[in-house]
């Protein structure tokens, strides 16, 4: 009997800890922020310079980490080269001569950083702001919906020859492979290029799905956390804090995977201009794409998108927060199992966007958890949403909407050494009533 007692106790034991974890939002058994990323990087201290990377580097190169490098301007990897960075390097970019770092098409970085040892991307300022320096870019040849090829040769100051021919993104090879980033920060990046751009702190541009891209974290970046043009990206436990701008912007015909991932806004931080957790957008401009191309469709699985703010209303009613997802005309968005905490509203959807069953099915929200928010699915400059709302309330799509706050939604994000995202256990009631208040 007693060893009977003992199986029943080992077995809801098991079964308890299974079953205990949240599905929705990032998930993982332990916290998977631990270790390799920092929520305070102002407080590092990585060293001086050791050597200088600058101009061109046209073989492959590896870099160590018992040195410590300067991006010196802009510098390219070209001539379809290899960059290989050890664990636990760090590279500083220089604020004078707004250093960036570009995979030039056909090249590739090898950034293969470990949890414990990983490879970090920061400012050389001894007080470092947002946009101290450039930021990574890396070109691909897998497909966009641009007539022809595009270029990013306008992100760099007095353009030449050179950086005309190495500025070019974009082709036919939807497989084609960039490298490695992961286990990898980028911080204080997002360079101002002009009156109205930044740079991105990574911007990947026509990259294919061979490219492995897995925890990274952007934090305080002045323009784009993760910007993606176009290409066959996946993103894995990815990371963006207190950006400026977006966290996570799809454009130009992307056809990616998002997947537990993470976006903290600051009221505070953010552009005057309406900055989202998550934009799904097929072109800025129509006339610079082939509509007989496809447009960006992007699935997003398990994301927290939560906007940090002890006052949500307070700052809603002094026009610091907008919308937490943002869907463009002709763009797919499948998201599902993930939060939305603190917004206004959750989603909102291009006022060309006609809501009729061909356009509910290319933008489809599922299984979600929508908390403490001014509304949840809208479209702009409409002003009876009820039909909208009503749709993605329906229990068939399985929907929450709660009205909690932060620190009594998410396990521990008040800690500033190693904050846990996660939802708390058990203290989810689900509703499929939604709140309109």
């Amino acid at each position: 009997m007693k060893n009977f007692t003992q199986i029943i106790f080992i077995f809801l034991f098991v079964t308890g800890h299974i079953f205990a974890q949240q599905e929705k939002g990032i998930i993982g058994a332990d916290n998977w922020l631990n270790n390799w990323t920092q929520f305070k990087p102002n407080q590092e201290d990585y060293g001086e310079p050791t050597q200088i990377l600058a101009g061109t580097i046209s073989e492959d190169t590896k870099l160590y980490k018992k040195d410590v490098y300067l991006l010196l301007g802009n510098v390219f990897v070209t001539n379809e080269a290899t960059l290989t960075i050890e664990p636990g390097t760090v590279i500083i970019g220089d604020y004078k001569t707004k250093g960036s770092l570009t995979i030039t098409k056909g090249s590739a970085i090898v950034a293969n950083g470990l949890e414990t040892d990983p490879i970090v991307f920061t400012s050389n300022r001894s007080v470092k702001r947002p946009g101290d320096w450039g930021g990574i870019i890396i070109l691909g040849n897998a497909p966009t919906n641009k007539f022809g090829n595009g270029s990013v040769a306008s992100y760099y100051s007095q353009p030449n020859s050179t950086i005309y021919q190495n500025s070019n993104y974009g082709g036919e090879n939807p497989l084609s492979n960039s490298g490695i980033l992961r286990c990898v920060r980028i911080e204080y990046a997002g360079n101002r290029i002009n009156t109205t751009d930044y740079f991105s702190g990574l911007l990947l541009a026509g990259v294919g799905n061979e490219t492995v891209l897995e925890n990274i974290m952007v934090s305080y970046s002045a323009g784009n956390s993760f910007d993606i043009w176009g290409g066959n990206v996946d993103l894995h436990q990815a990371v963006s804090y207190k950006s400026s701008q977006n966290d996570f912007k799809f454009n130009l015909g992307a056809q990616s995977k998002l997947l537990n991932s993470l976006a903290v806004r600051s009221p505070y931080i953010s552009s005057s201009s309406r900055s989202r957790c998550l934009q799904v957008i097929s072109y800025e401009k129509k006339e610079e794409v082939d509509f007989t191309k496809k447009g960006t469709s992007v699935i997003a699985q398990n994301l927290t998108l939560l906007n940090d703010s002890d006052d949500v209303q307070a700052d809603i009613d002094k026009g610091l927060v907008n919308e937490g997802v943002y869907v463009g005309q002709n763009a797919s968005l499948d998201m599902s199992k993930s939060v939305i905490s603190g917004f206004n509203p959750a989603v909102l959807y291009d006022e060309n966007i006609v809501i009729n069953q061909e356009n509910l099915e290319k933008i489809r929200f599922t299984s979600m958890y929508f908390n403490n928010c001014n509304g949840n699915i809208f479209v702009d400059n409409y002003s009876n949403n009820d039909d909208l709302e009503n749709w993605y309330g329906n229990s068939a799509f399985f929907n929450v909407y709660s009205k909690s706050d932060n620190s009594e939604t998410f396990i521990d994000l008040k800690n500033q050494k190693r904050p846990d995202f996660r939802l708390r256990i058990n203290k989810i009631i689900a509703s499929n009533d939604v709140d309109r208040d």
